[in-house]
């Protein structure tokens, strides 16, 4: 790395939110795929005081990364500094810092700051990072500021269906991260389509067709964990949906005889499009139940065709 090749920005925001709250929202990693767009699952892997390591899948430009961090929380300055460990291709280097700016009591103003270079000496490379930065920080910021300012409920809704299965947690696994096959095994799912470039990393898409006949496309990123879970983040989503994060829990049951199989959706109401879909007498708590029944109906019928096929009947096509 030469000196030239590295590049440093600047992307900031003001924010009508007392300082406090904006920094705990950007302190707290576990959050971040409700918050900020480009986040499909983030952890803390260890933390020891102030400083913490970090794992993060992401988009980037329209595809799938995964990376760890290293970050140091000043709590006093209101400053969370990163450093990445494991940058992936085509970042050969990345780090940088969140910095809140108490502007009164009820705002602040936040800058994020980044430093890069690129794995190769191919300007192409080093624009592509710059391009993902500069889409990304904005994108984090916006949804920064829009999470900060919500007042009262944010009406997010997570809701659960759990099936017993008489099998092992690796045929149900298999089922589940095979996604590729589900068209052939699911009535709801009229075409599908996966990519999957790194392993455990998944990029799926769908036509799903609904009771009215229609149908509608999602495009969703998949960290997949052999063989306990899978999570999930639509970045298609149907029209009623501002936010869609699920789970798949494998988990033995107590009794020692197989496992239960959990499906988790987390959603968030788009407002704008209820009375398009749902027609103009129809609200928020509408469309939520709307959604939930859709989401878990075809969530039962995928959980009872993975408890068919670990349990040995057949091709795993839910009965009818």
């Amino acid at each position: 790395m030469t000196t030239s090749a590295l590049r440093e920005t600047e992307h900031k925001i003001d924010i009508a939110a007392p300082a406090d709250r904006v920094f705990a929202l950007i302190a707290d990693v576990g959050q971040w795929p409700v918050i900020f767009p480009p986040t499909v699952h983030a952890e803390s892997v260890e933390k020891e005081g102030n400083s913490e390591r970090i794992r993060l899948w992401a988009t980037a430009n329209g595809t799938a990364k995964t990376w760890t961090s290293r970050r140091e929380h000043d709590p006093d300055r209101m400053s969370v500094s990163f450093r990445q460990e494991q940058p992936q291709h085509p970042v050969g280097g990345m780090g940088g810092t969140w910095v809140v700016e108490p502007v009164s009591e009820s705002e602040c103003h936040v800058r994020l700051l980044h430093d890069f270079y690129a794995a190769s000496d191919d300007p192409a490379d080093l624009d592509w990072i710059s391009q993902a930065v500069d889409r990304n920080s904005m994108s984090e910021l916006d949804a920064l500021k829009t999470s900060a300012e919500l007042a009262g409920s944010d009406q997010l809704v997570t809701f659960d269906d759990t099936v017993a299965i008489d099998g092992s947690a690796e045929d149900v696994y298999d089922f589940l991260n095979e996604a590729q096959l589900w068209s052939q095994r699911l009535p709801h799912v009229a075409r599908v389509s996966l990519e999957e470039e790194t392993p455990g990393l998944q990029i799926l898409e769908m036509d799903t067709s609904t009771k009215d006949g229609s149908t509608h496309t999602t495009r969703s990123v998949r960290v997949c964990r052999p063989h306990t879970s899978i999570v999930y983040k639509q970045i298609v989503l149907p029209a009623l949906l501002a936010l869609h994060t699920g789970r798949w829990l494998i988990e033995d049951r107590d009794d020692g005889a197989g496992v239960s199989v959990t499906s988790r959706h987390t959603v968030r109401i788009n407002p704008e499009r209820i009375a398009d879909v749902l027609g103009a007498g129809a609200d928020v708590h509408t469309a939520q139940e709307t959604v939930r029944q859709a989401l878990s109906g075809n969530s039962l019928t995928t959980l009872r065709a993975a408890k068919a096929f670990a349990e040995g009947a057949g091709d795993g096509r839910a009965a009818s």
